[in-house]
């Protein structure tokens, strides 16, 4: 049996040979182990569309969720009034620049005994993935810690570039395409849609730590103040906003939606999958008549089931219709 190293090639049928546990260090199957964790708790919609993936590509799309959700669970406390050490403002800032400084100790060679850190590393190795959206993704979190607003949209793509379009960037060697220079946009496109619909859906649990990811400009044109976003007023002005704002992160969906027959057909089933469950989000929003604020909207299990399914079944190469509205 072929061993299971950065070297091993891609095959044209998309097939690599599957490791042998014994083939591969104990640390490097524990830490693929905790990154599935943290994506099966955290993410469910991603991990279930990660499930119709080719068995060898998922560990690999764990070890970046992985990355992802421990760093921002380093950058956030979601208890107002915790007194825990180091979880202040400085003391979460300091958390996140040493994982930074050990990711990069760890990418040039060092040994590391962190439990994340073994399957990122070899995830980038494998693929050869651009450690400068590792980097980028590292900023946004950094930001998070000391940016509250945005004054407007373009100010806030600056933040999005890092933590979603970035993220679009690194899954798409995983996912596979034919001309991954022509897929490169769109995968950013689908980051940047996923990210602006969970800024729509939690509105309030981000005022909640401190943050309004609306920018301040829409907020103005459409006449709500940050306070009505923090205290949840399901105003007349706050509905036409949230509509406003699903109407642009639809726009990205359709902009995304040309890349997935791009991708290999053993990786399109999933990522239609995420496209239509993520984006259904949004037409929880607008059948809740644009209440964010009640409940944390999700798609109800048995429509996330029918649309797993449709995804899979359709045939790949065959276009994604995008979201209404877009």
């Amino acid at each position: 049996m072929q061993r299971w190293t950065a070297d091993t090639p891609v095959l044209a049928d998309d097939r690599r040979p599957v490791p042998e546990r014994a083939l591969i260090p104990a640390r490097l199957v524990a830490s693929y182990a905790a990154c599935r964790e943290l994506h099966r708790v955290y993410g469910r919609t991603y991990y279930l569309a990660t499930r119709m993936l080719p068995a060898w590509k998922r560990p690999h799309v764990h070890a970046l969720y992985g990355f992802a959700r421990y760093a921002d669970n380093l950058v956030d406390c979601h208890e107002p009034a915790c007194d825990e050490p180091g979880c202040d403002e400085p003391g979460r800032a300091e958390r996140l620049a040493a994982w930074t400084r050990r990711i990069a100790a760890a990418l040039d060679g060092e040994p590391t005994r962190d439990p994340i850190l073994p399957a990122l590393v070899h995830t980038v190795d494998v693929f050869g993935l651009d450690r400068a959206d590792l980097d980028a993704f590292l900023r946004s979190m950094a930001m998070d810690l000391t940016v509250r607003t945005y004054d407007t949209y373009r100010d806030l793509l600056v933040y999005m570039a890092g933590s979603a379009a970035a993220i679009g960037s690194l899954m798409l060697p995983i996912l596979g395409a034919d001309d991954l220079a022509a897929a490169a946009e769109p995968a950013r496109q689908l980051g940047l849609a996923f990210q602006l619909t969970n800024f729509i859906r939690d509105i309030r649990e981000d005022a909640g730590l401190g943050r309004i990811y609306l920018p301040t400009q829409d907020l103005a044109e459409f006449g709500v103040s940050a306070g009505d976003l923090r205290a949840g007023r399901l105003t007349g002005e706050v509905r036409a906003l949230i509509a406003f704002e699903v109407l642009r992160a639809q726009s990205h969906y359709a902009r995304a939606a040309a890349g997935i027959p791009m991708l290999h057909p053993s990786s399109q089933g999933c990522v239609r999958a995420a496209y239509l469950v993520y984006g259904g989000i949004l037409d929880e929003v607008v059948r809740a008549g644009y209440d964010v604020f009640s409940r944390r909207l999700a798609v109800p299990t048995r429509r996330r089931l029918t649309l797993a399914a449709t995804a899979l079944l359709t045939p790949p190469g065959r276009p994604v219709a995008t979201l209404p509205g877009s």
